[in-house]
């Protein structure tokens, strides 16, 4: 929430058909009902003809949201506008899933307790019992969906009653080893990120960062990206990479690699958290 005096930001990201026009109109209107454009981004996708705008403003007097959703409603459709306003200080209902890895989580976990991610916490759910120290530690609930082949299909259903009971907002999968579903996919798209070690497509299956040094590579990283039914093939949000030598055996790099893993990982809920990600087809704009 907002200290004393200061202002309520909000974030207002639209997308439509490129043309002449736009910027002026949503700014206009805007500065027409009384706000304070304070950032303002924007991306013409020549390649697909969308155009992409993200806009930060306050009110320089009373709060006037509800009036200004609705009355953007006559400038969207006028565009063709996919659009969404939000309040920067509302944080977003995330729900994390994980197996038995716990860095990603650890670091989640630290980050928005030291206020760098602007979410709340609704849910830890795994298919394992290892991480449900560390989630009830926090004080989060911790549910136990055990996956298999046979009760897949009523668990990722119980998955999605949890998402909807909860009023998730956004799923993140902090190194959940199970494959989604096209059903769940579905679902969750545009709003579950997942991450995974760069190395594919080179390097499948089991052990990748012992294959890599099989390979001798020089460099490793990590990418986060939505998940989509093609698996780990989703629109790209973030990618961390690292160098890395000779000298480091397999342990040397998967620990390197929990690294990178960690860091795209956060950066690319910090910009989801913070309405900064626009989908374009299989691939992302992303205003920093």
């Amino acid at each position: 929430m907002p200290r004393n005096n200061e202002k309520i930001e909000y974030v207002l990201k639209t997308t439509c058909p490129a043309g002449s026009g736009i910027v002026a109109a949503v700014s206009s209107f805007l500065s027409g009902n009384g706000c304070y454009l304070s950032e303002q981004s924007q991306f013409d996708d020549q390649d697909s003809g969308n155009f992409f705008m993200r806009t930060r403003f306050h009110f320089e007097g009373d709060d006037q949201c509800d009036a200004v959703r609705t009355g953007f409603v006559e400038v969207a459709e006028r565009f063709g506008m996919t659009w969404s306003l939000n309040s920067v200080c509302s944080p977003i209902r995330t729900l994390i899933m994980v197996s038995k890895a716990d860095h990603c989580l650890s670091d989640l976990l630290y980050r928005k307790n030291k206020g760098e991610l602007n979410m709340e916490i609704t849910a830890v759910v795994s298919n394992h019992q290892d991480l449900r120290p560390m989630a009830e530690r926090e004080g989060i609930r911790f549910i136990h969906l055990p996956v298999t082949k046979e009760n897949k299909p009523q668990q990722e259903q119980a998955l999605i009653d949890i998402v909807n009971e909860t009023n998730t907002e956004l799923v993140v999968l902090a190194r959940y080893m199970q494959i989604l579903s096209n059903t769940l996919c579905a679902e969750l798209a545009g709003k579950a990120i997942n991450i995974h070690h760069s190395f594919l497509p080179g390097f499948k299956g089991a052990r990748p960062y012992y294959q890599a040094y099989d390979r001798g590579v020089k460099l490793i990283g990590a990418t986060a990206h939505y998940v989509t039914s093609d698996l780990d093939e989703g629109p790209i949000i973030e990618q961390s990479v690292q160098p890395v030598d000779h000298t480091m055996g397999p342990e040397k790099l998967t620990a390197a690699g929990r690294d990178t893993e960690t860091v795209a990982l956060a950066r690319a809920v910090k910009l989801h958290t913070e309405h900064r990600v626009f989908v374009d087809g299989n691939k992302t704009v992303v205003f920093k």
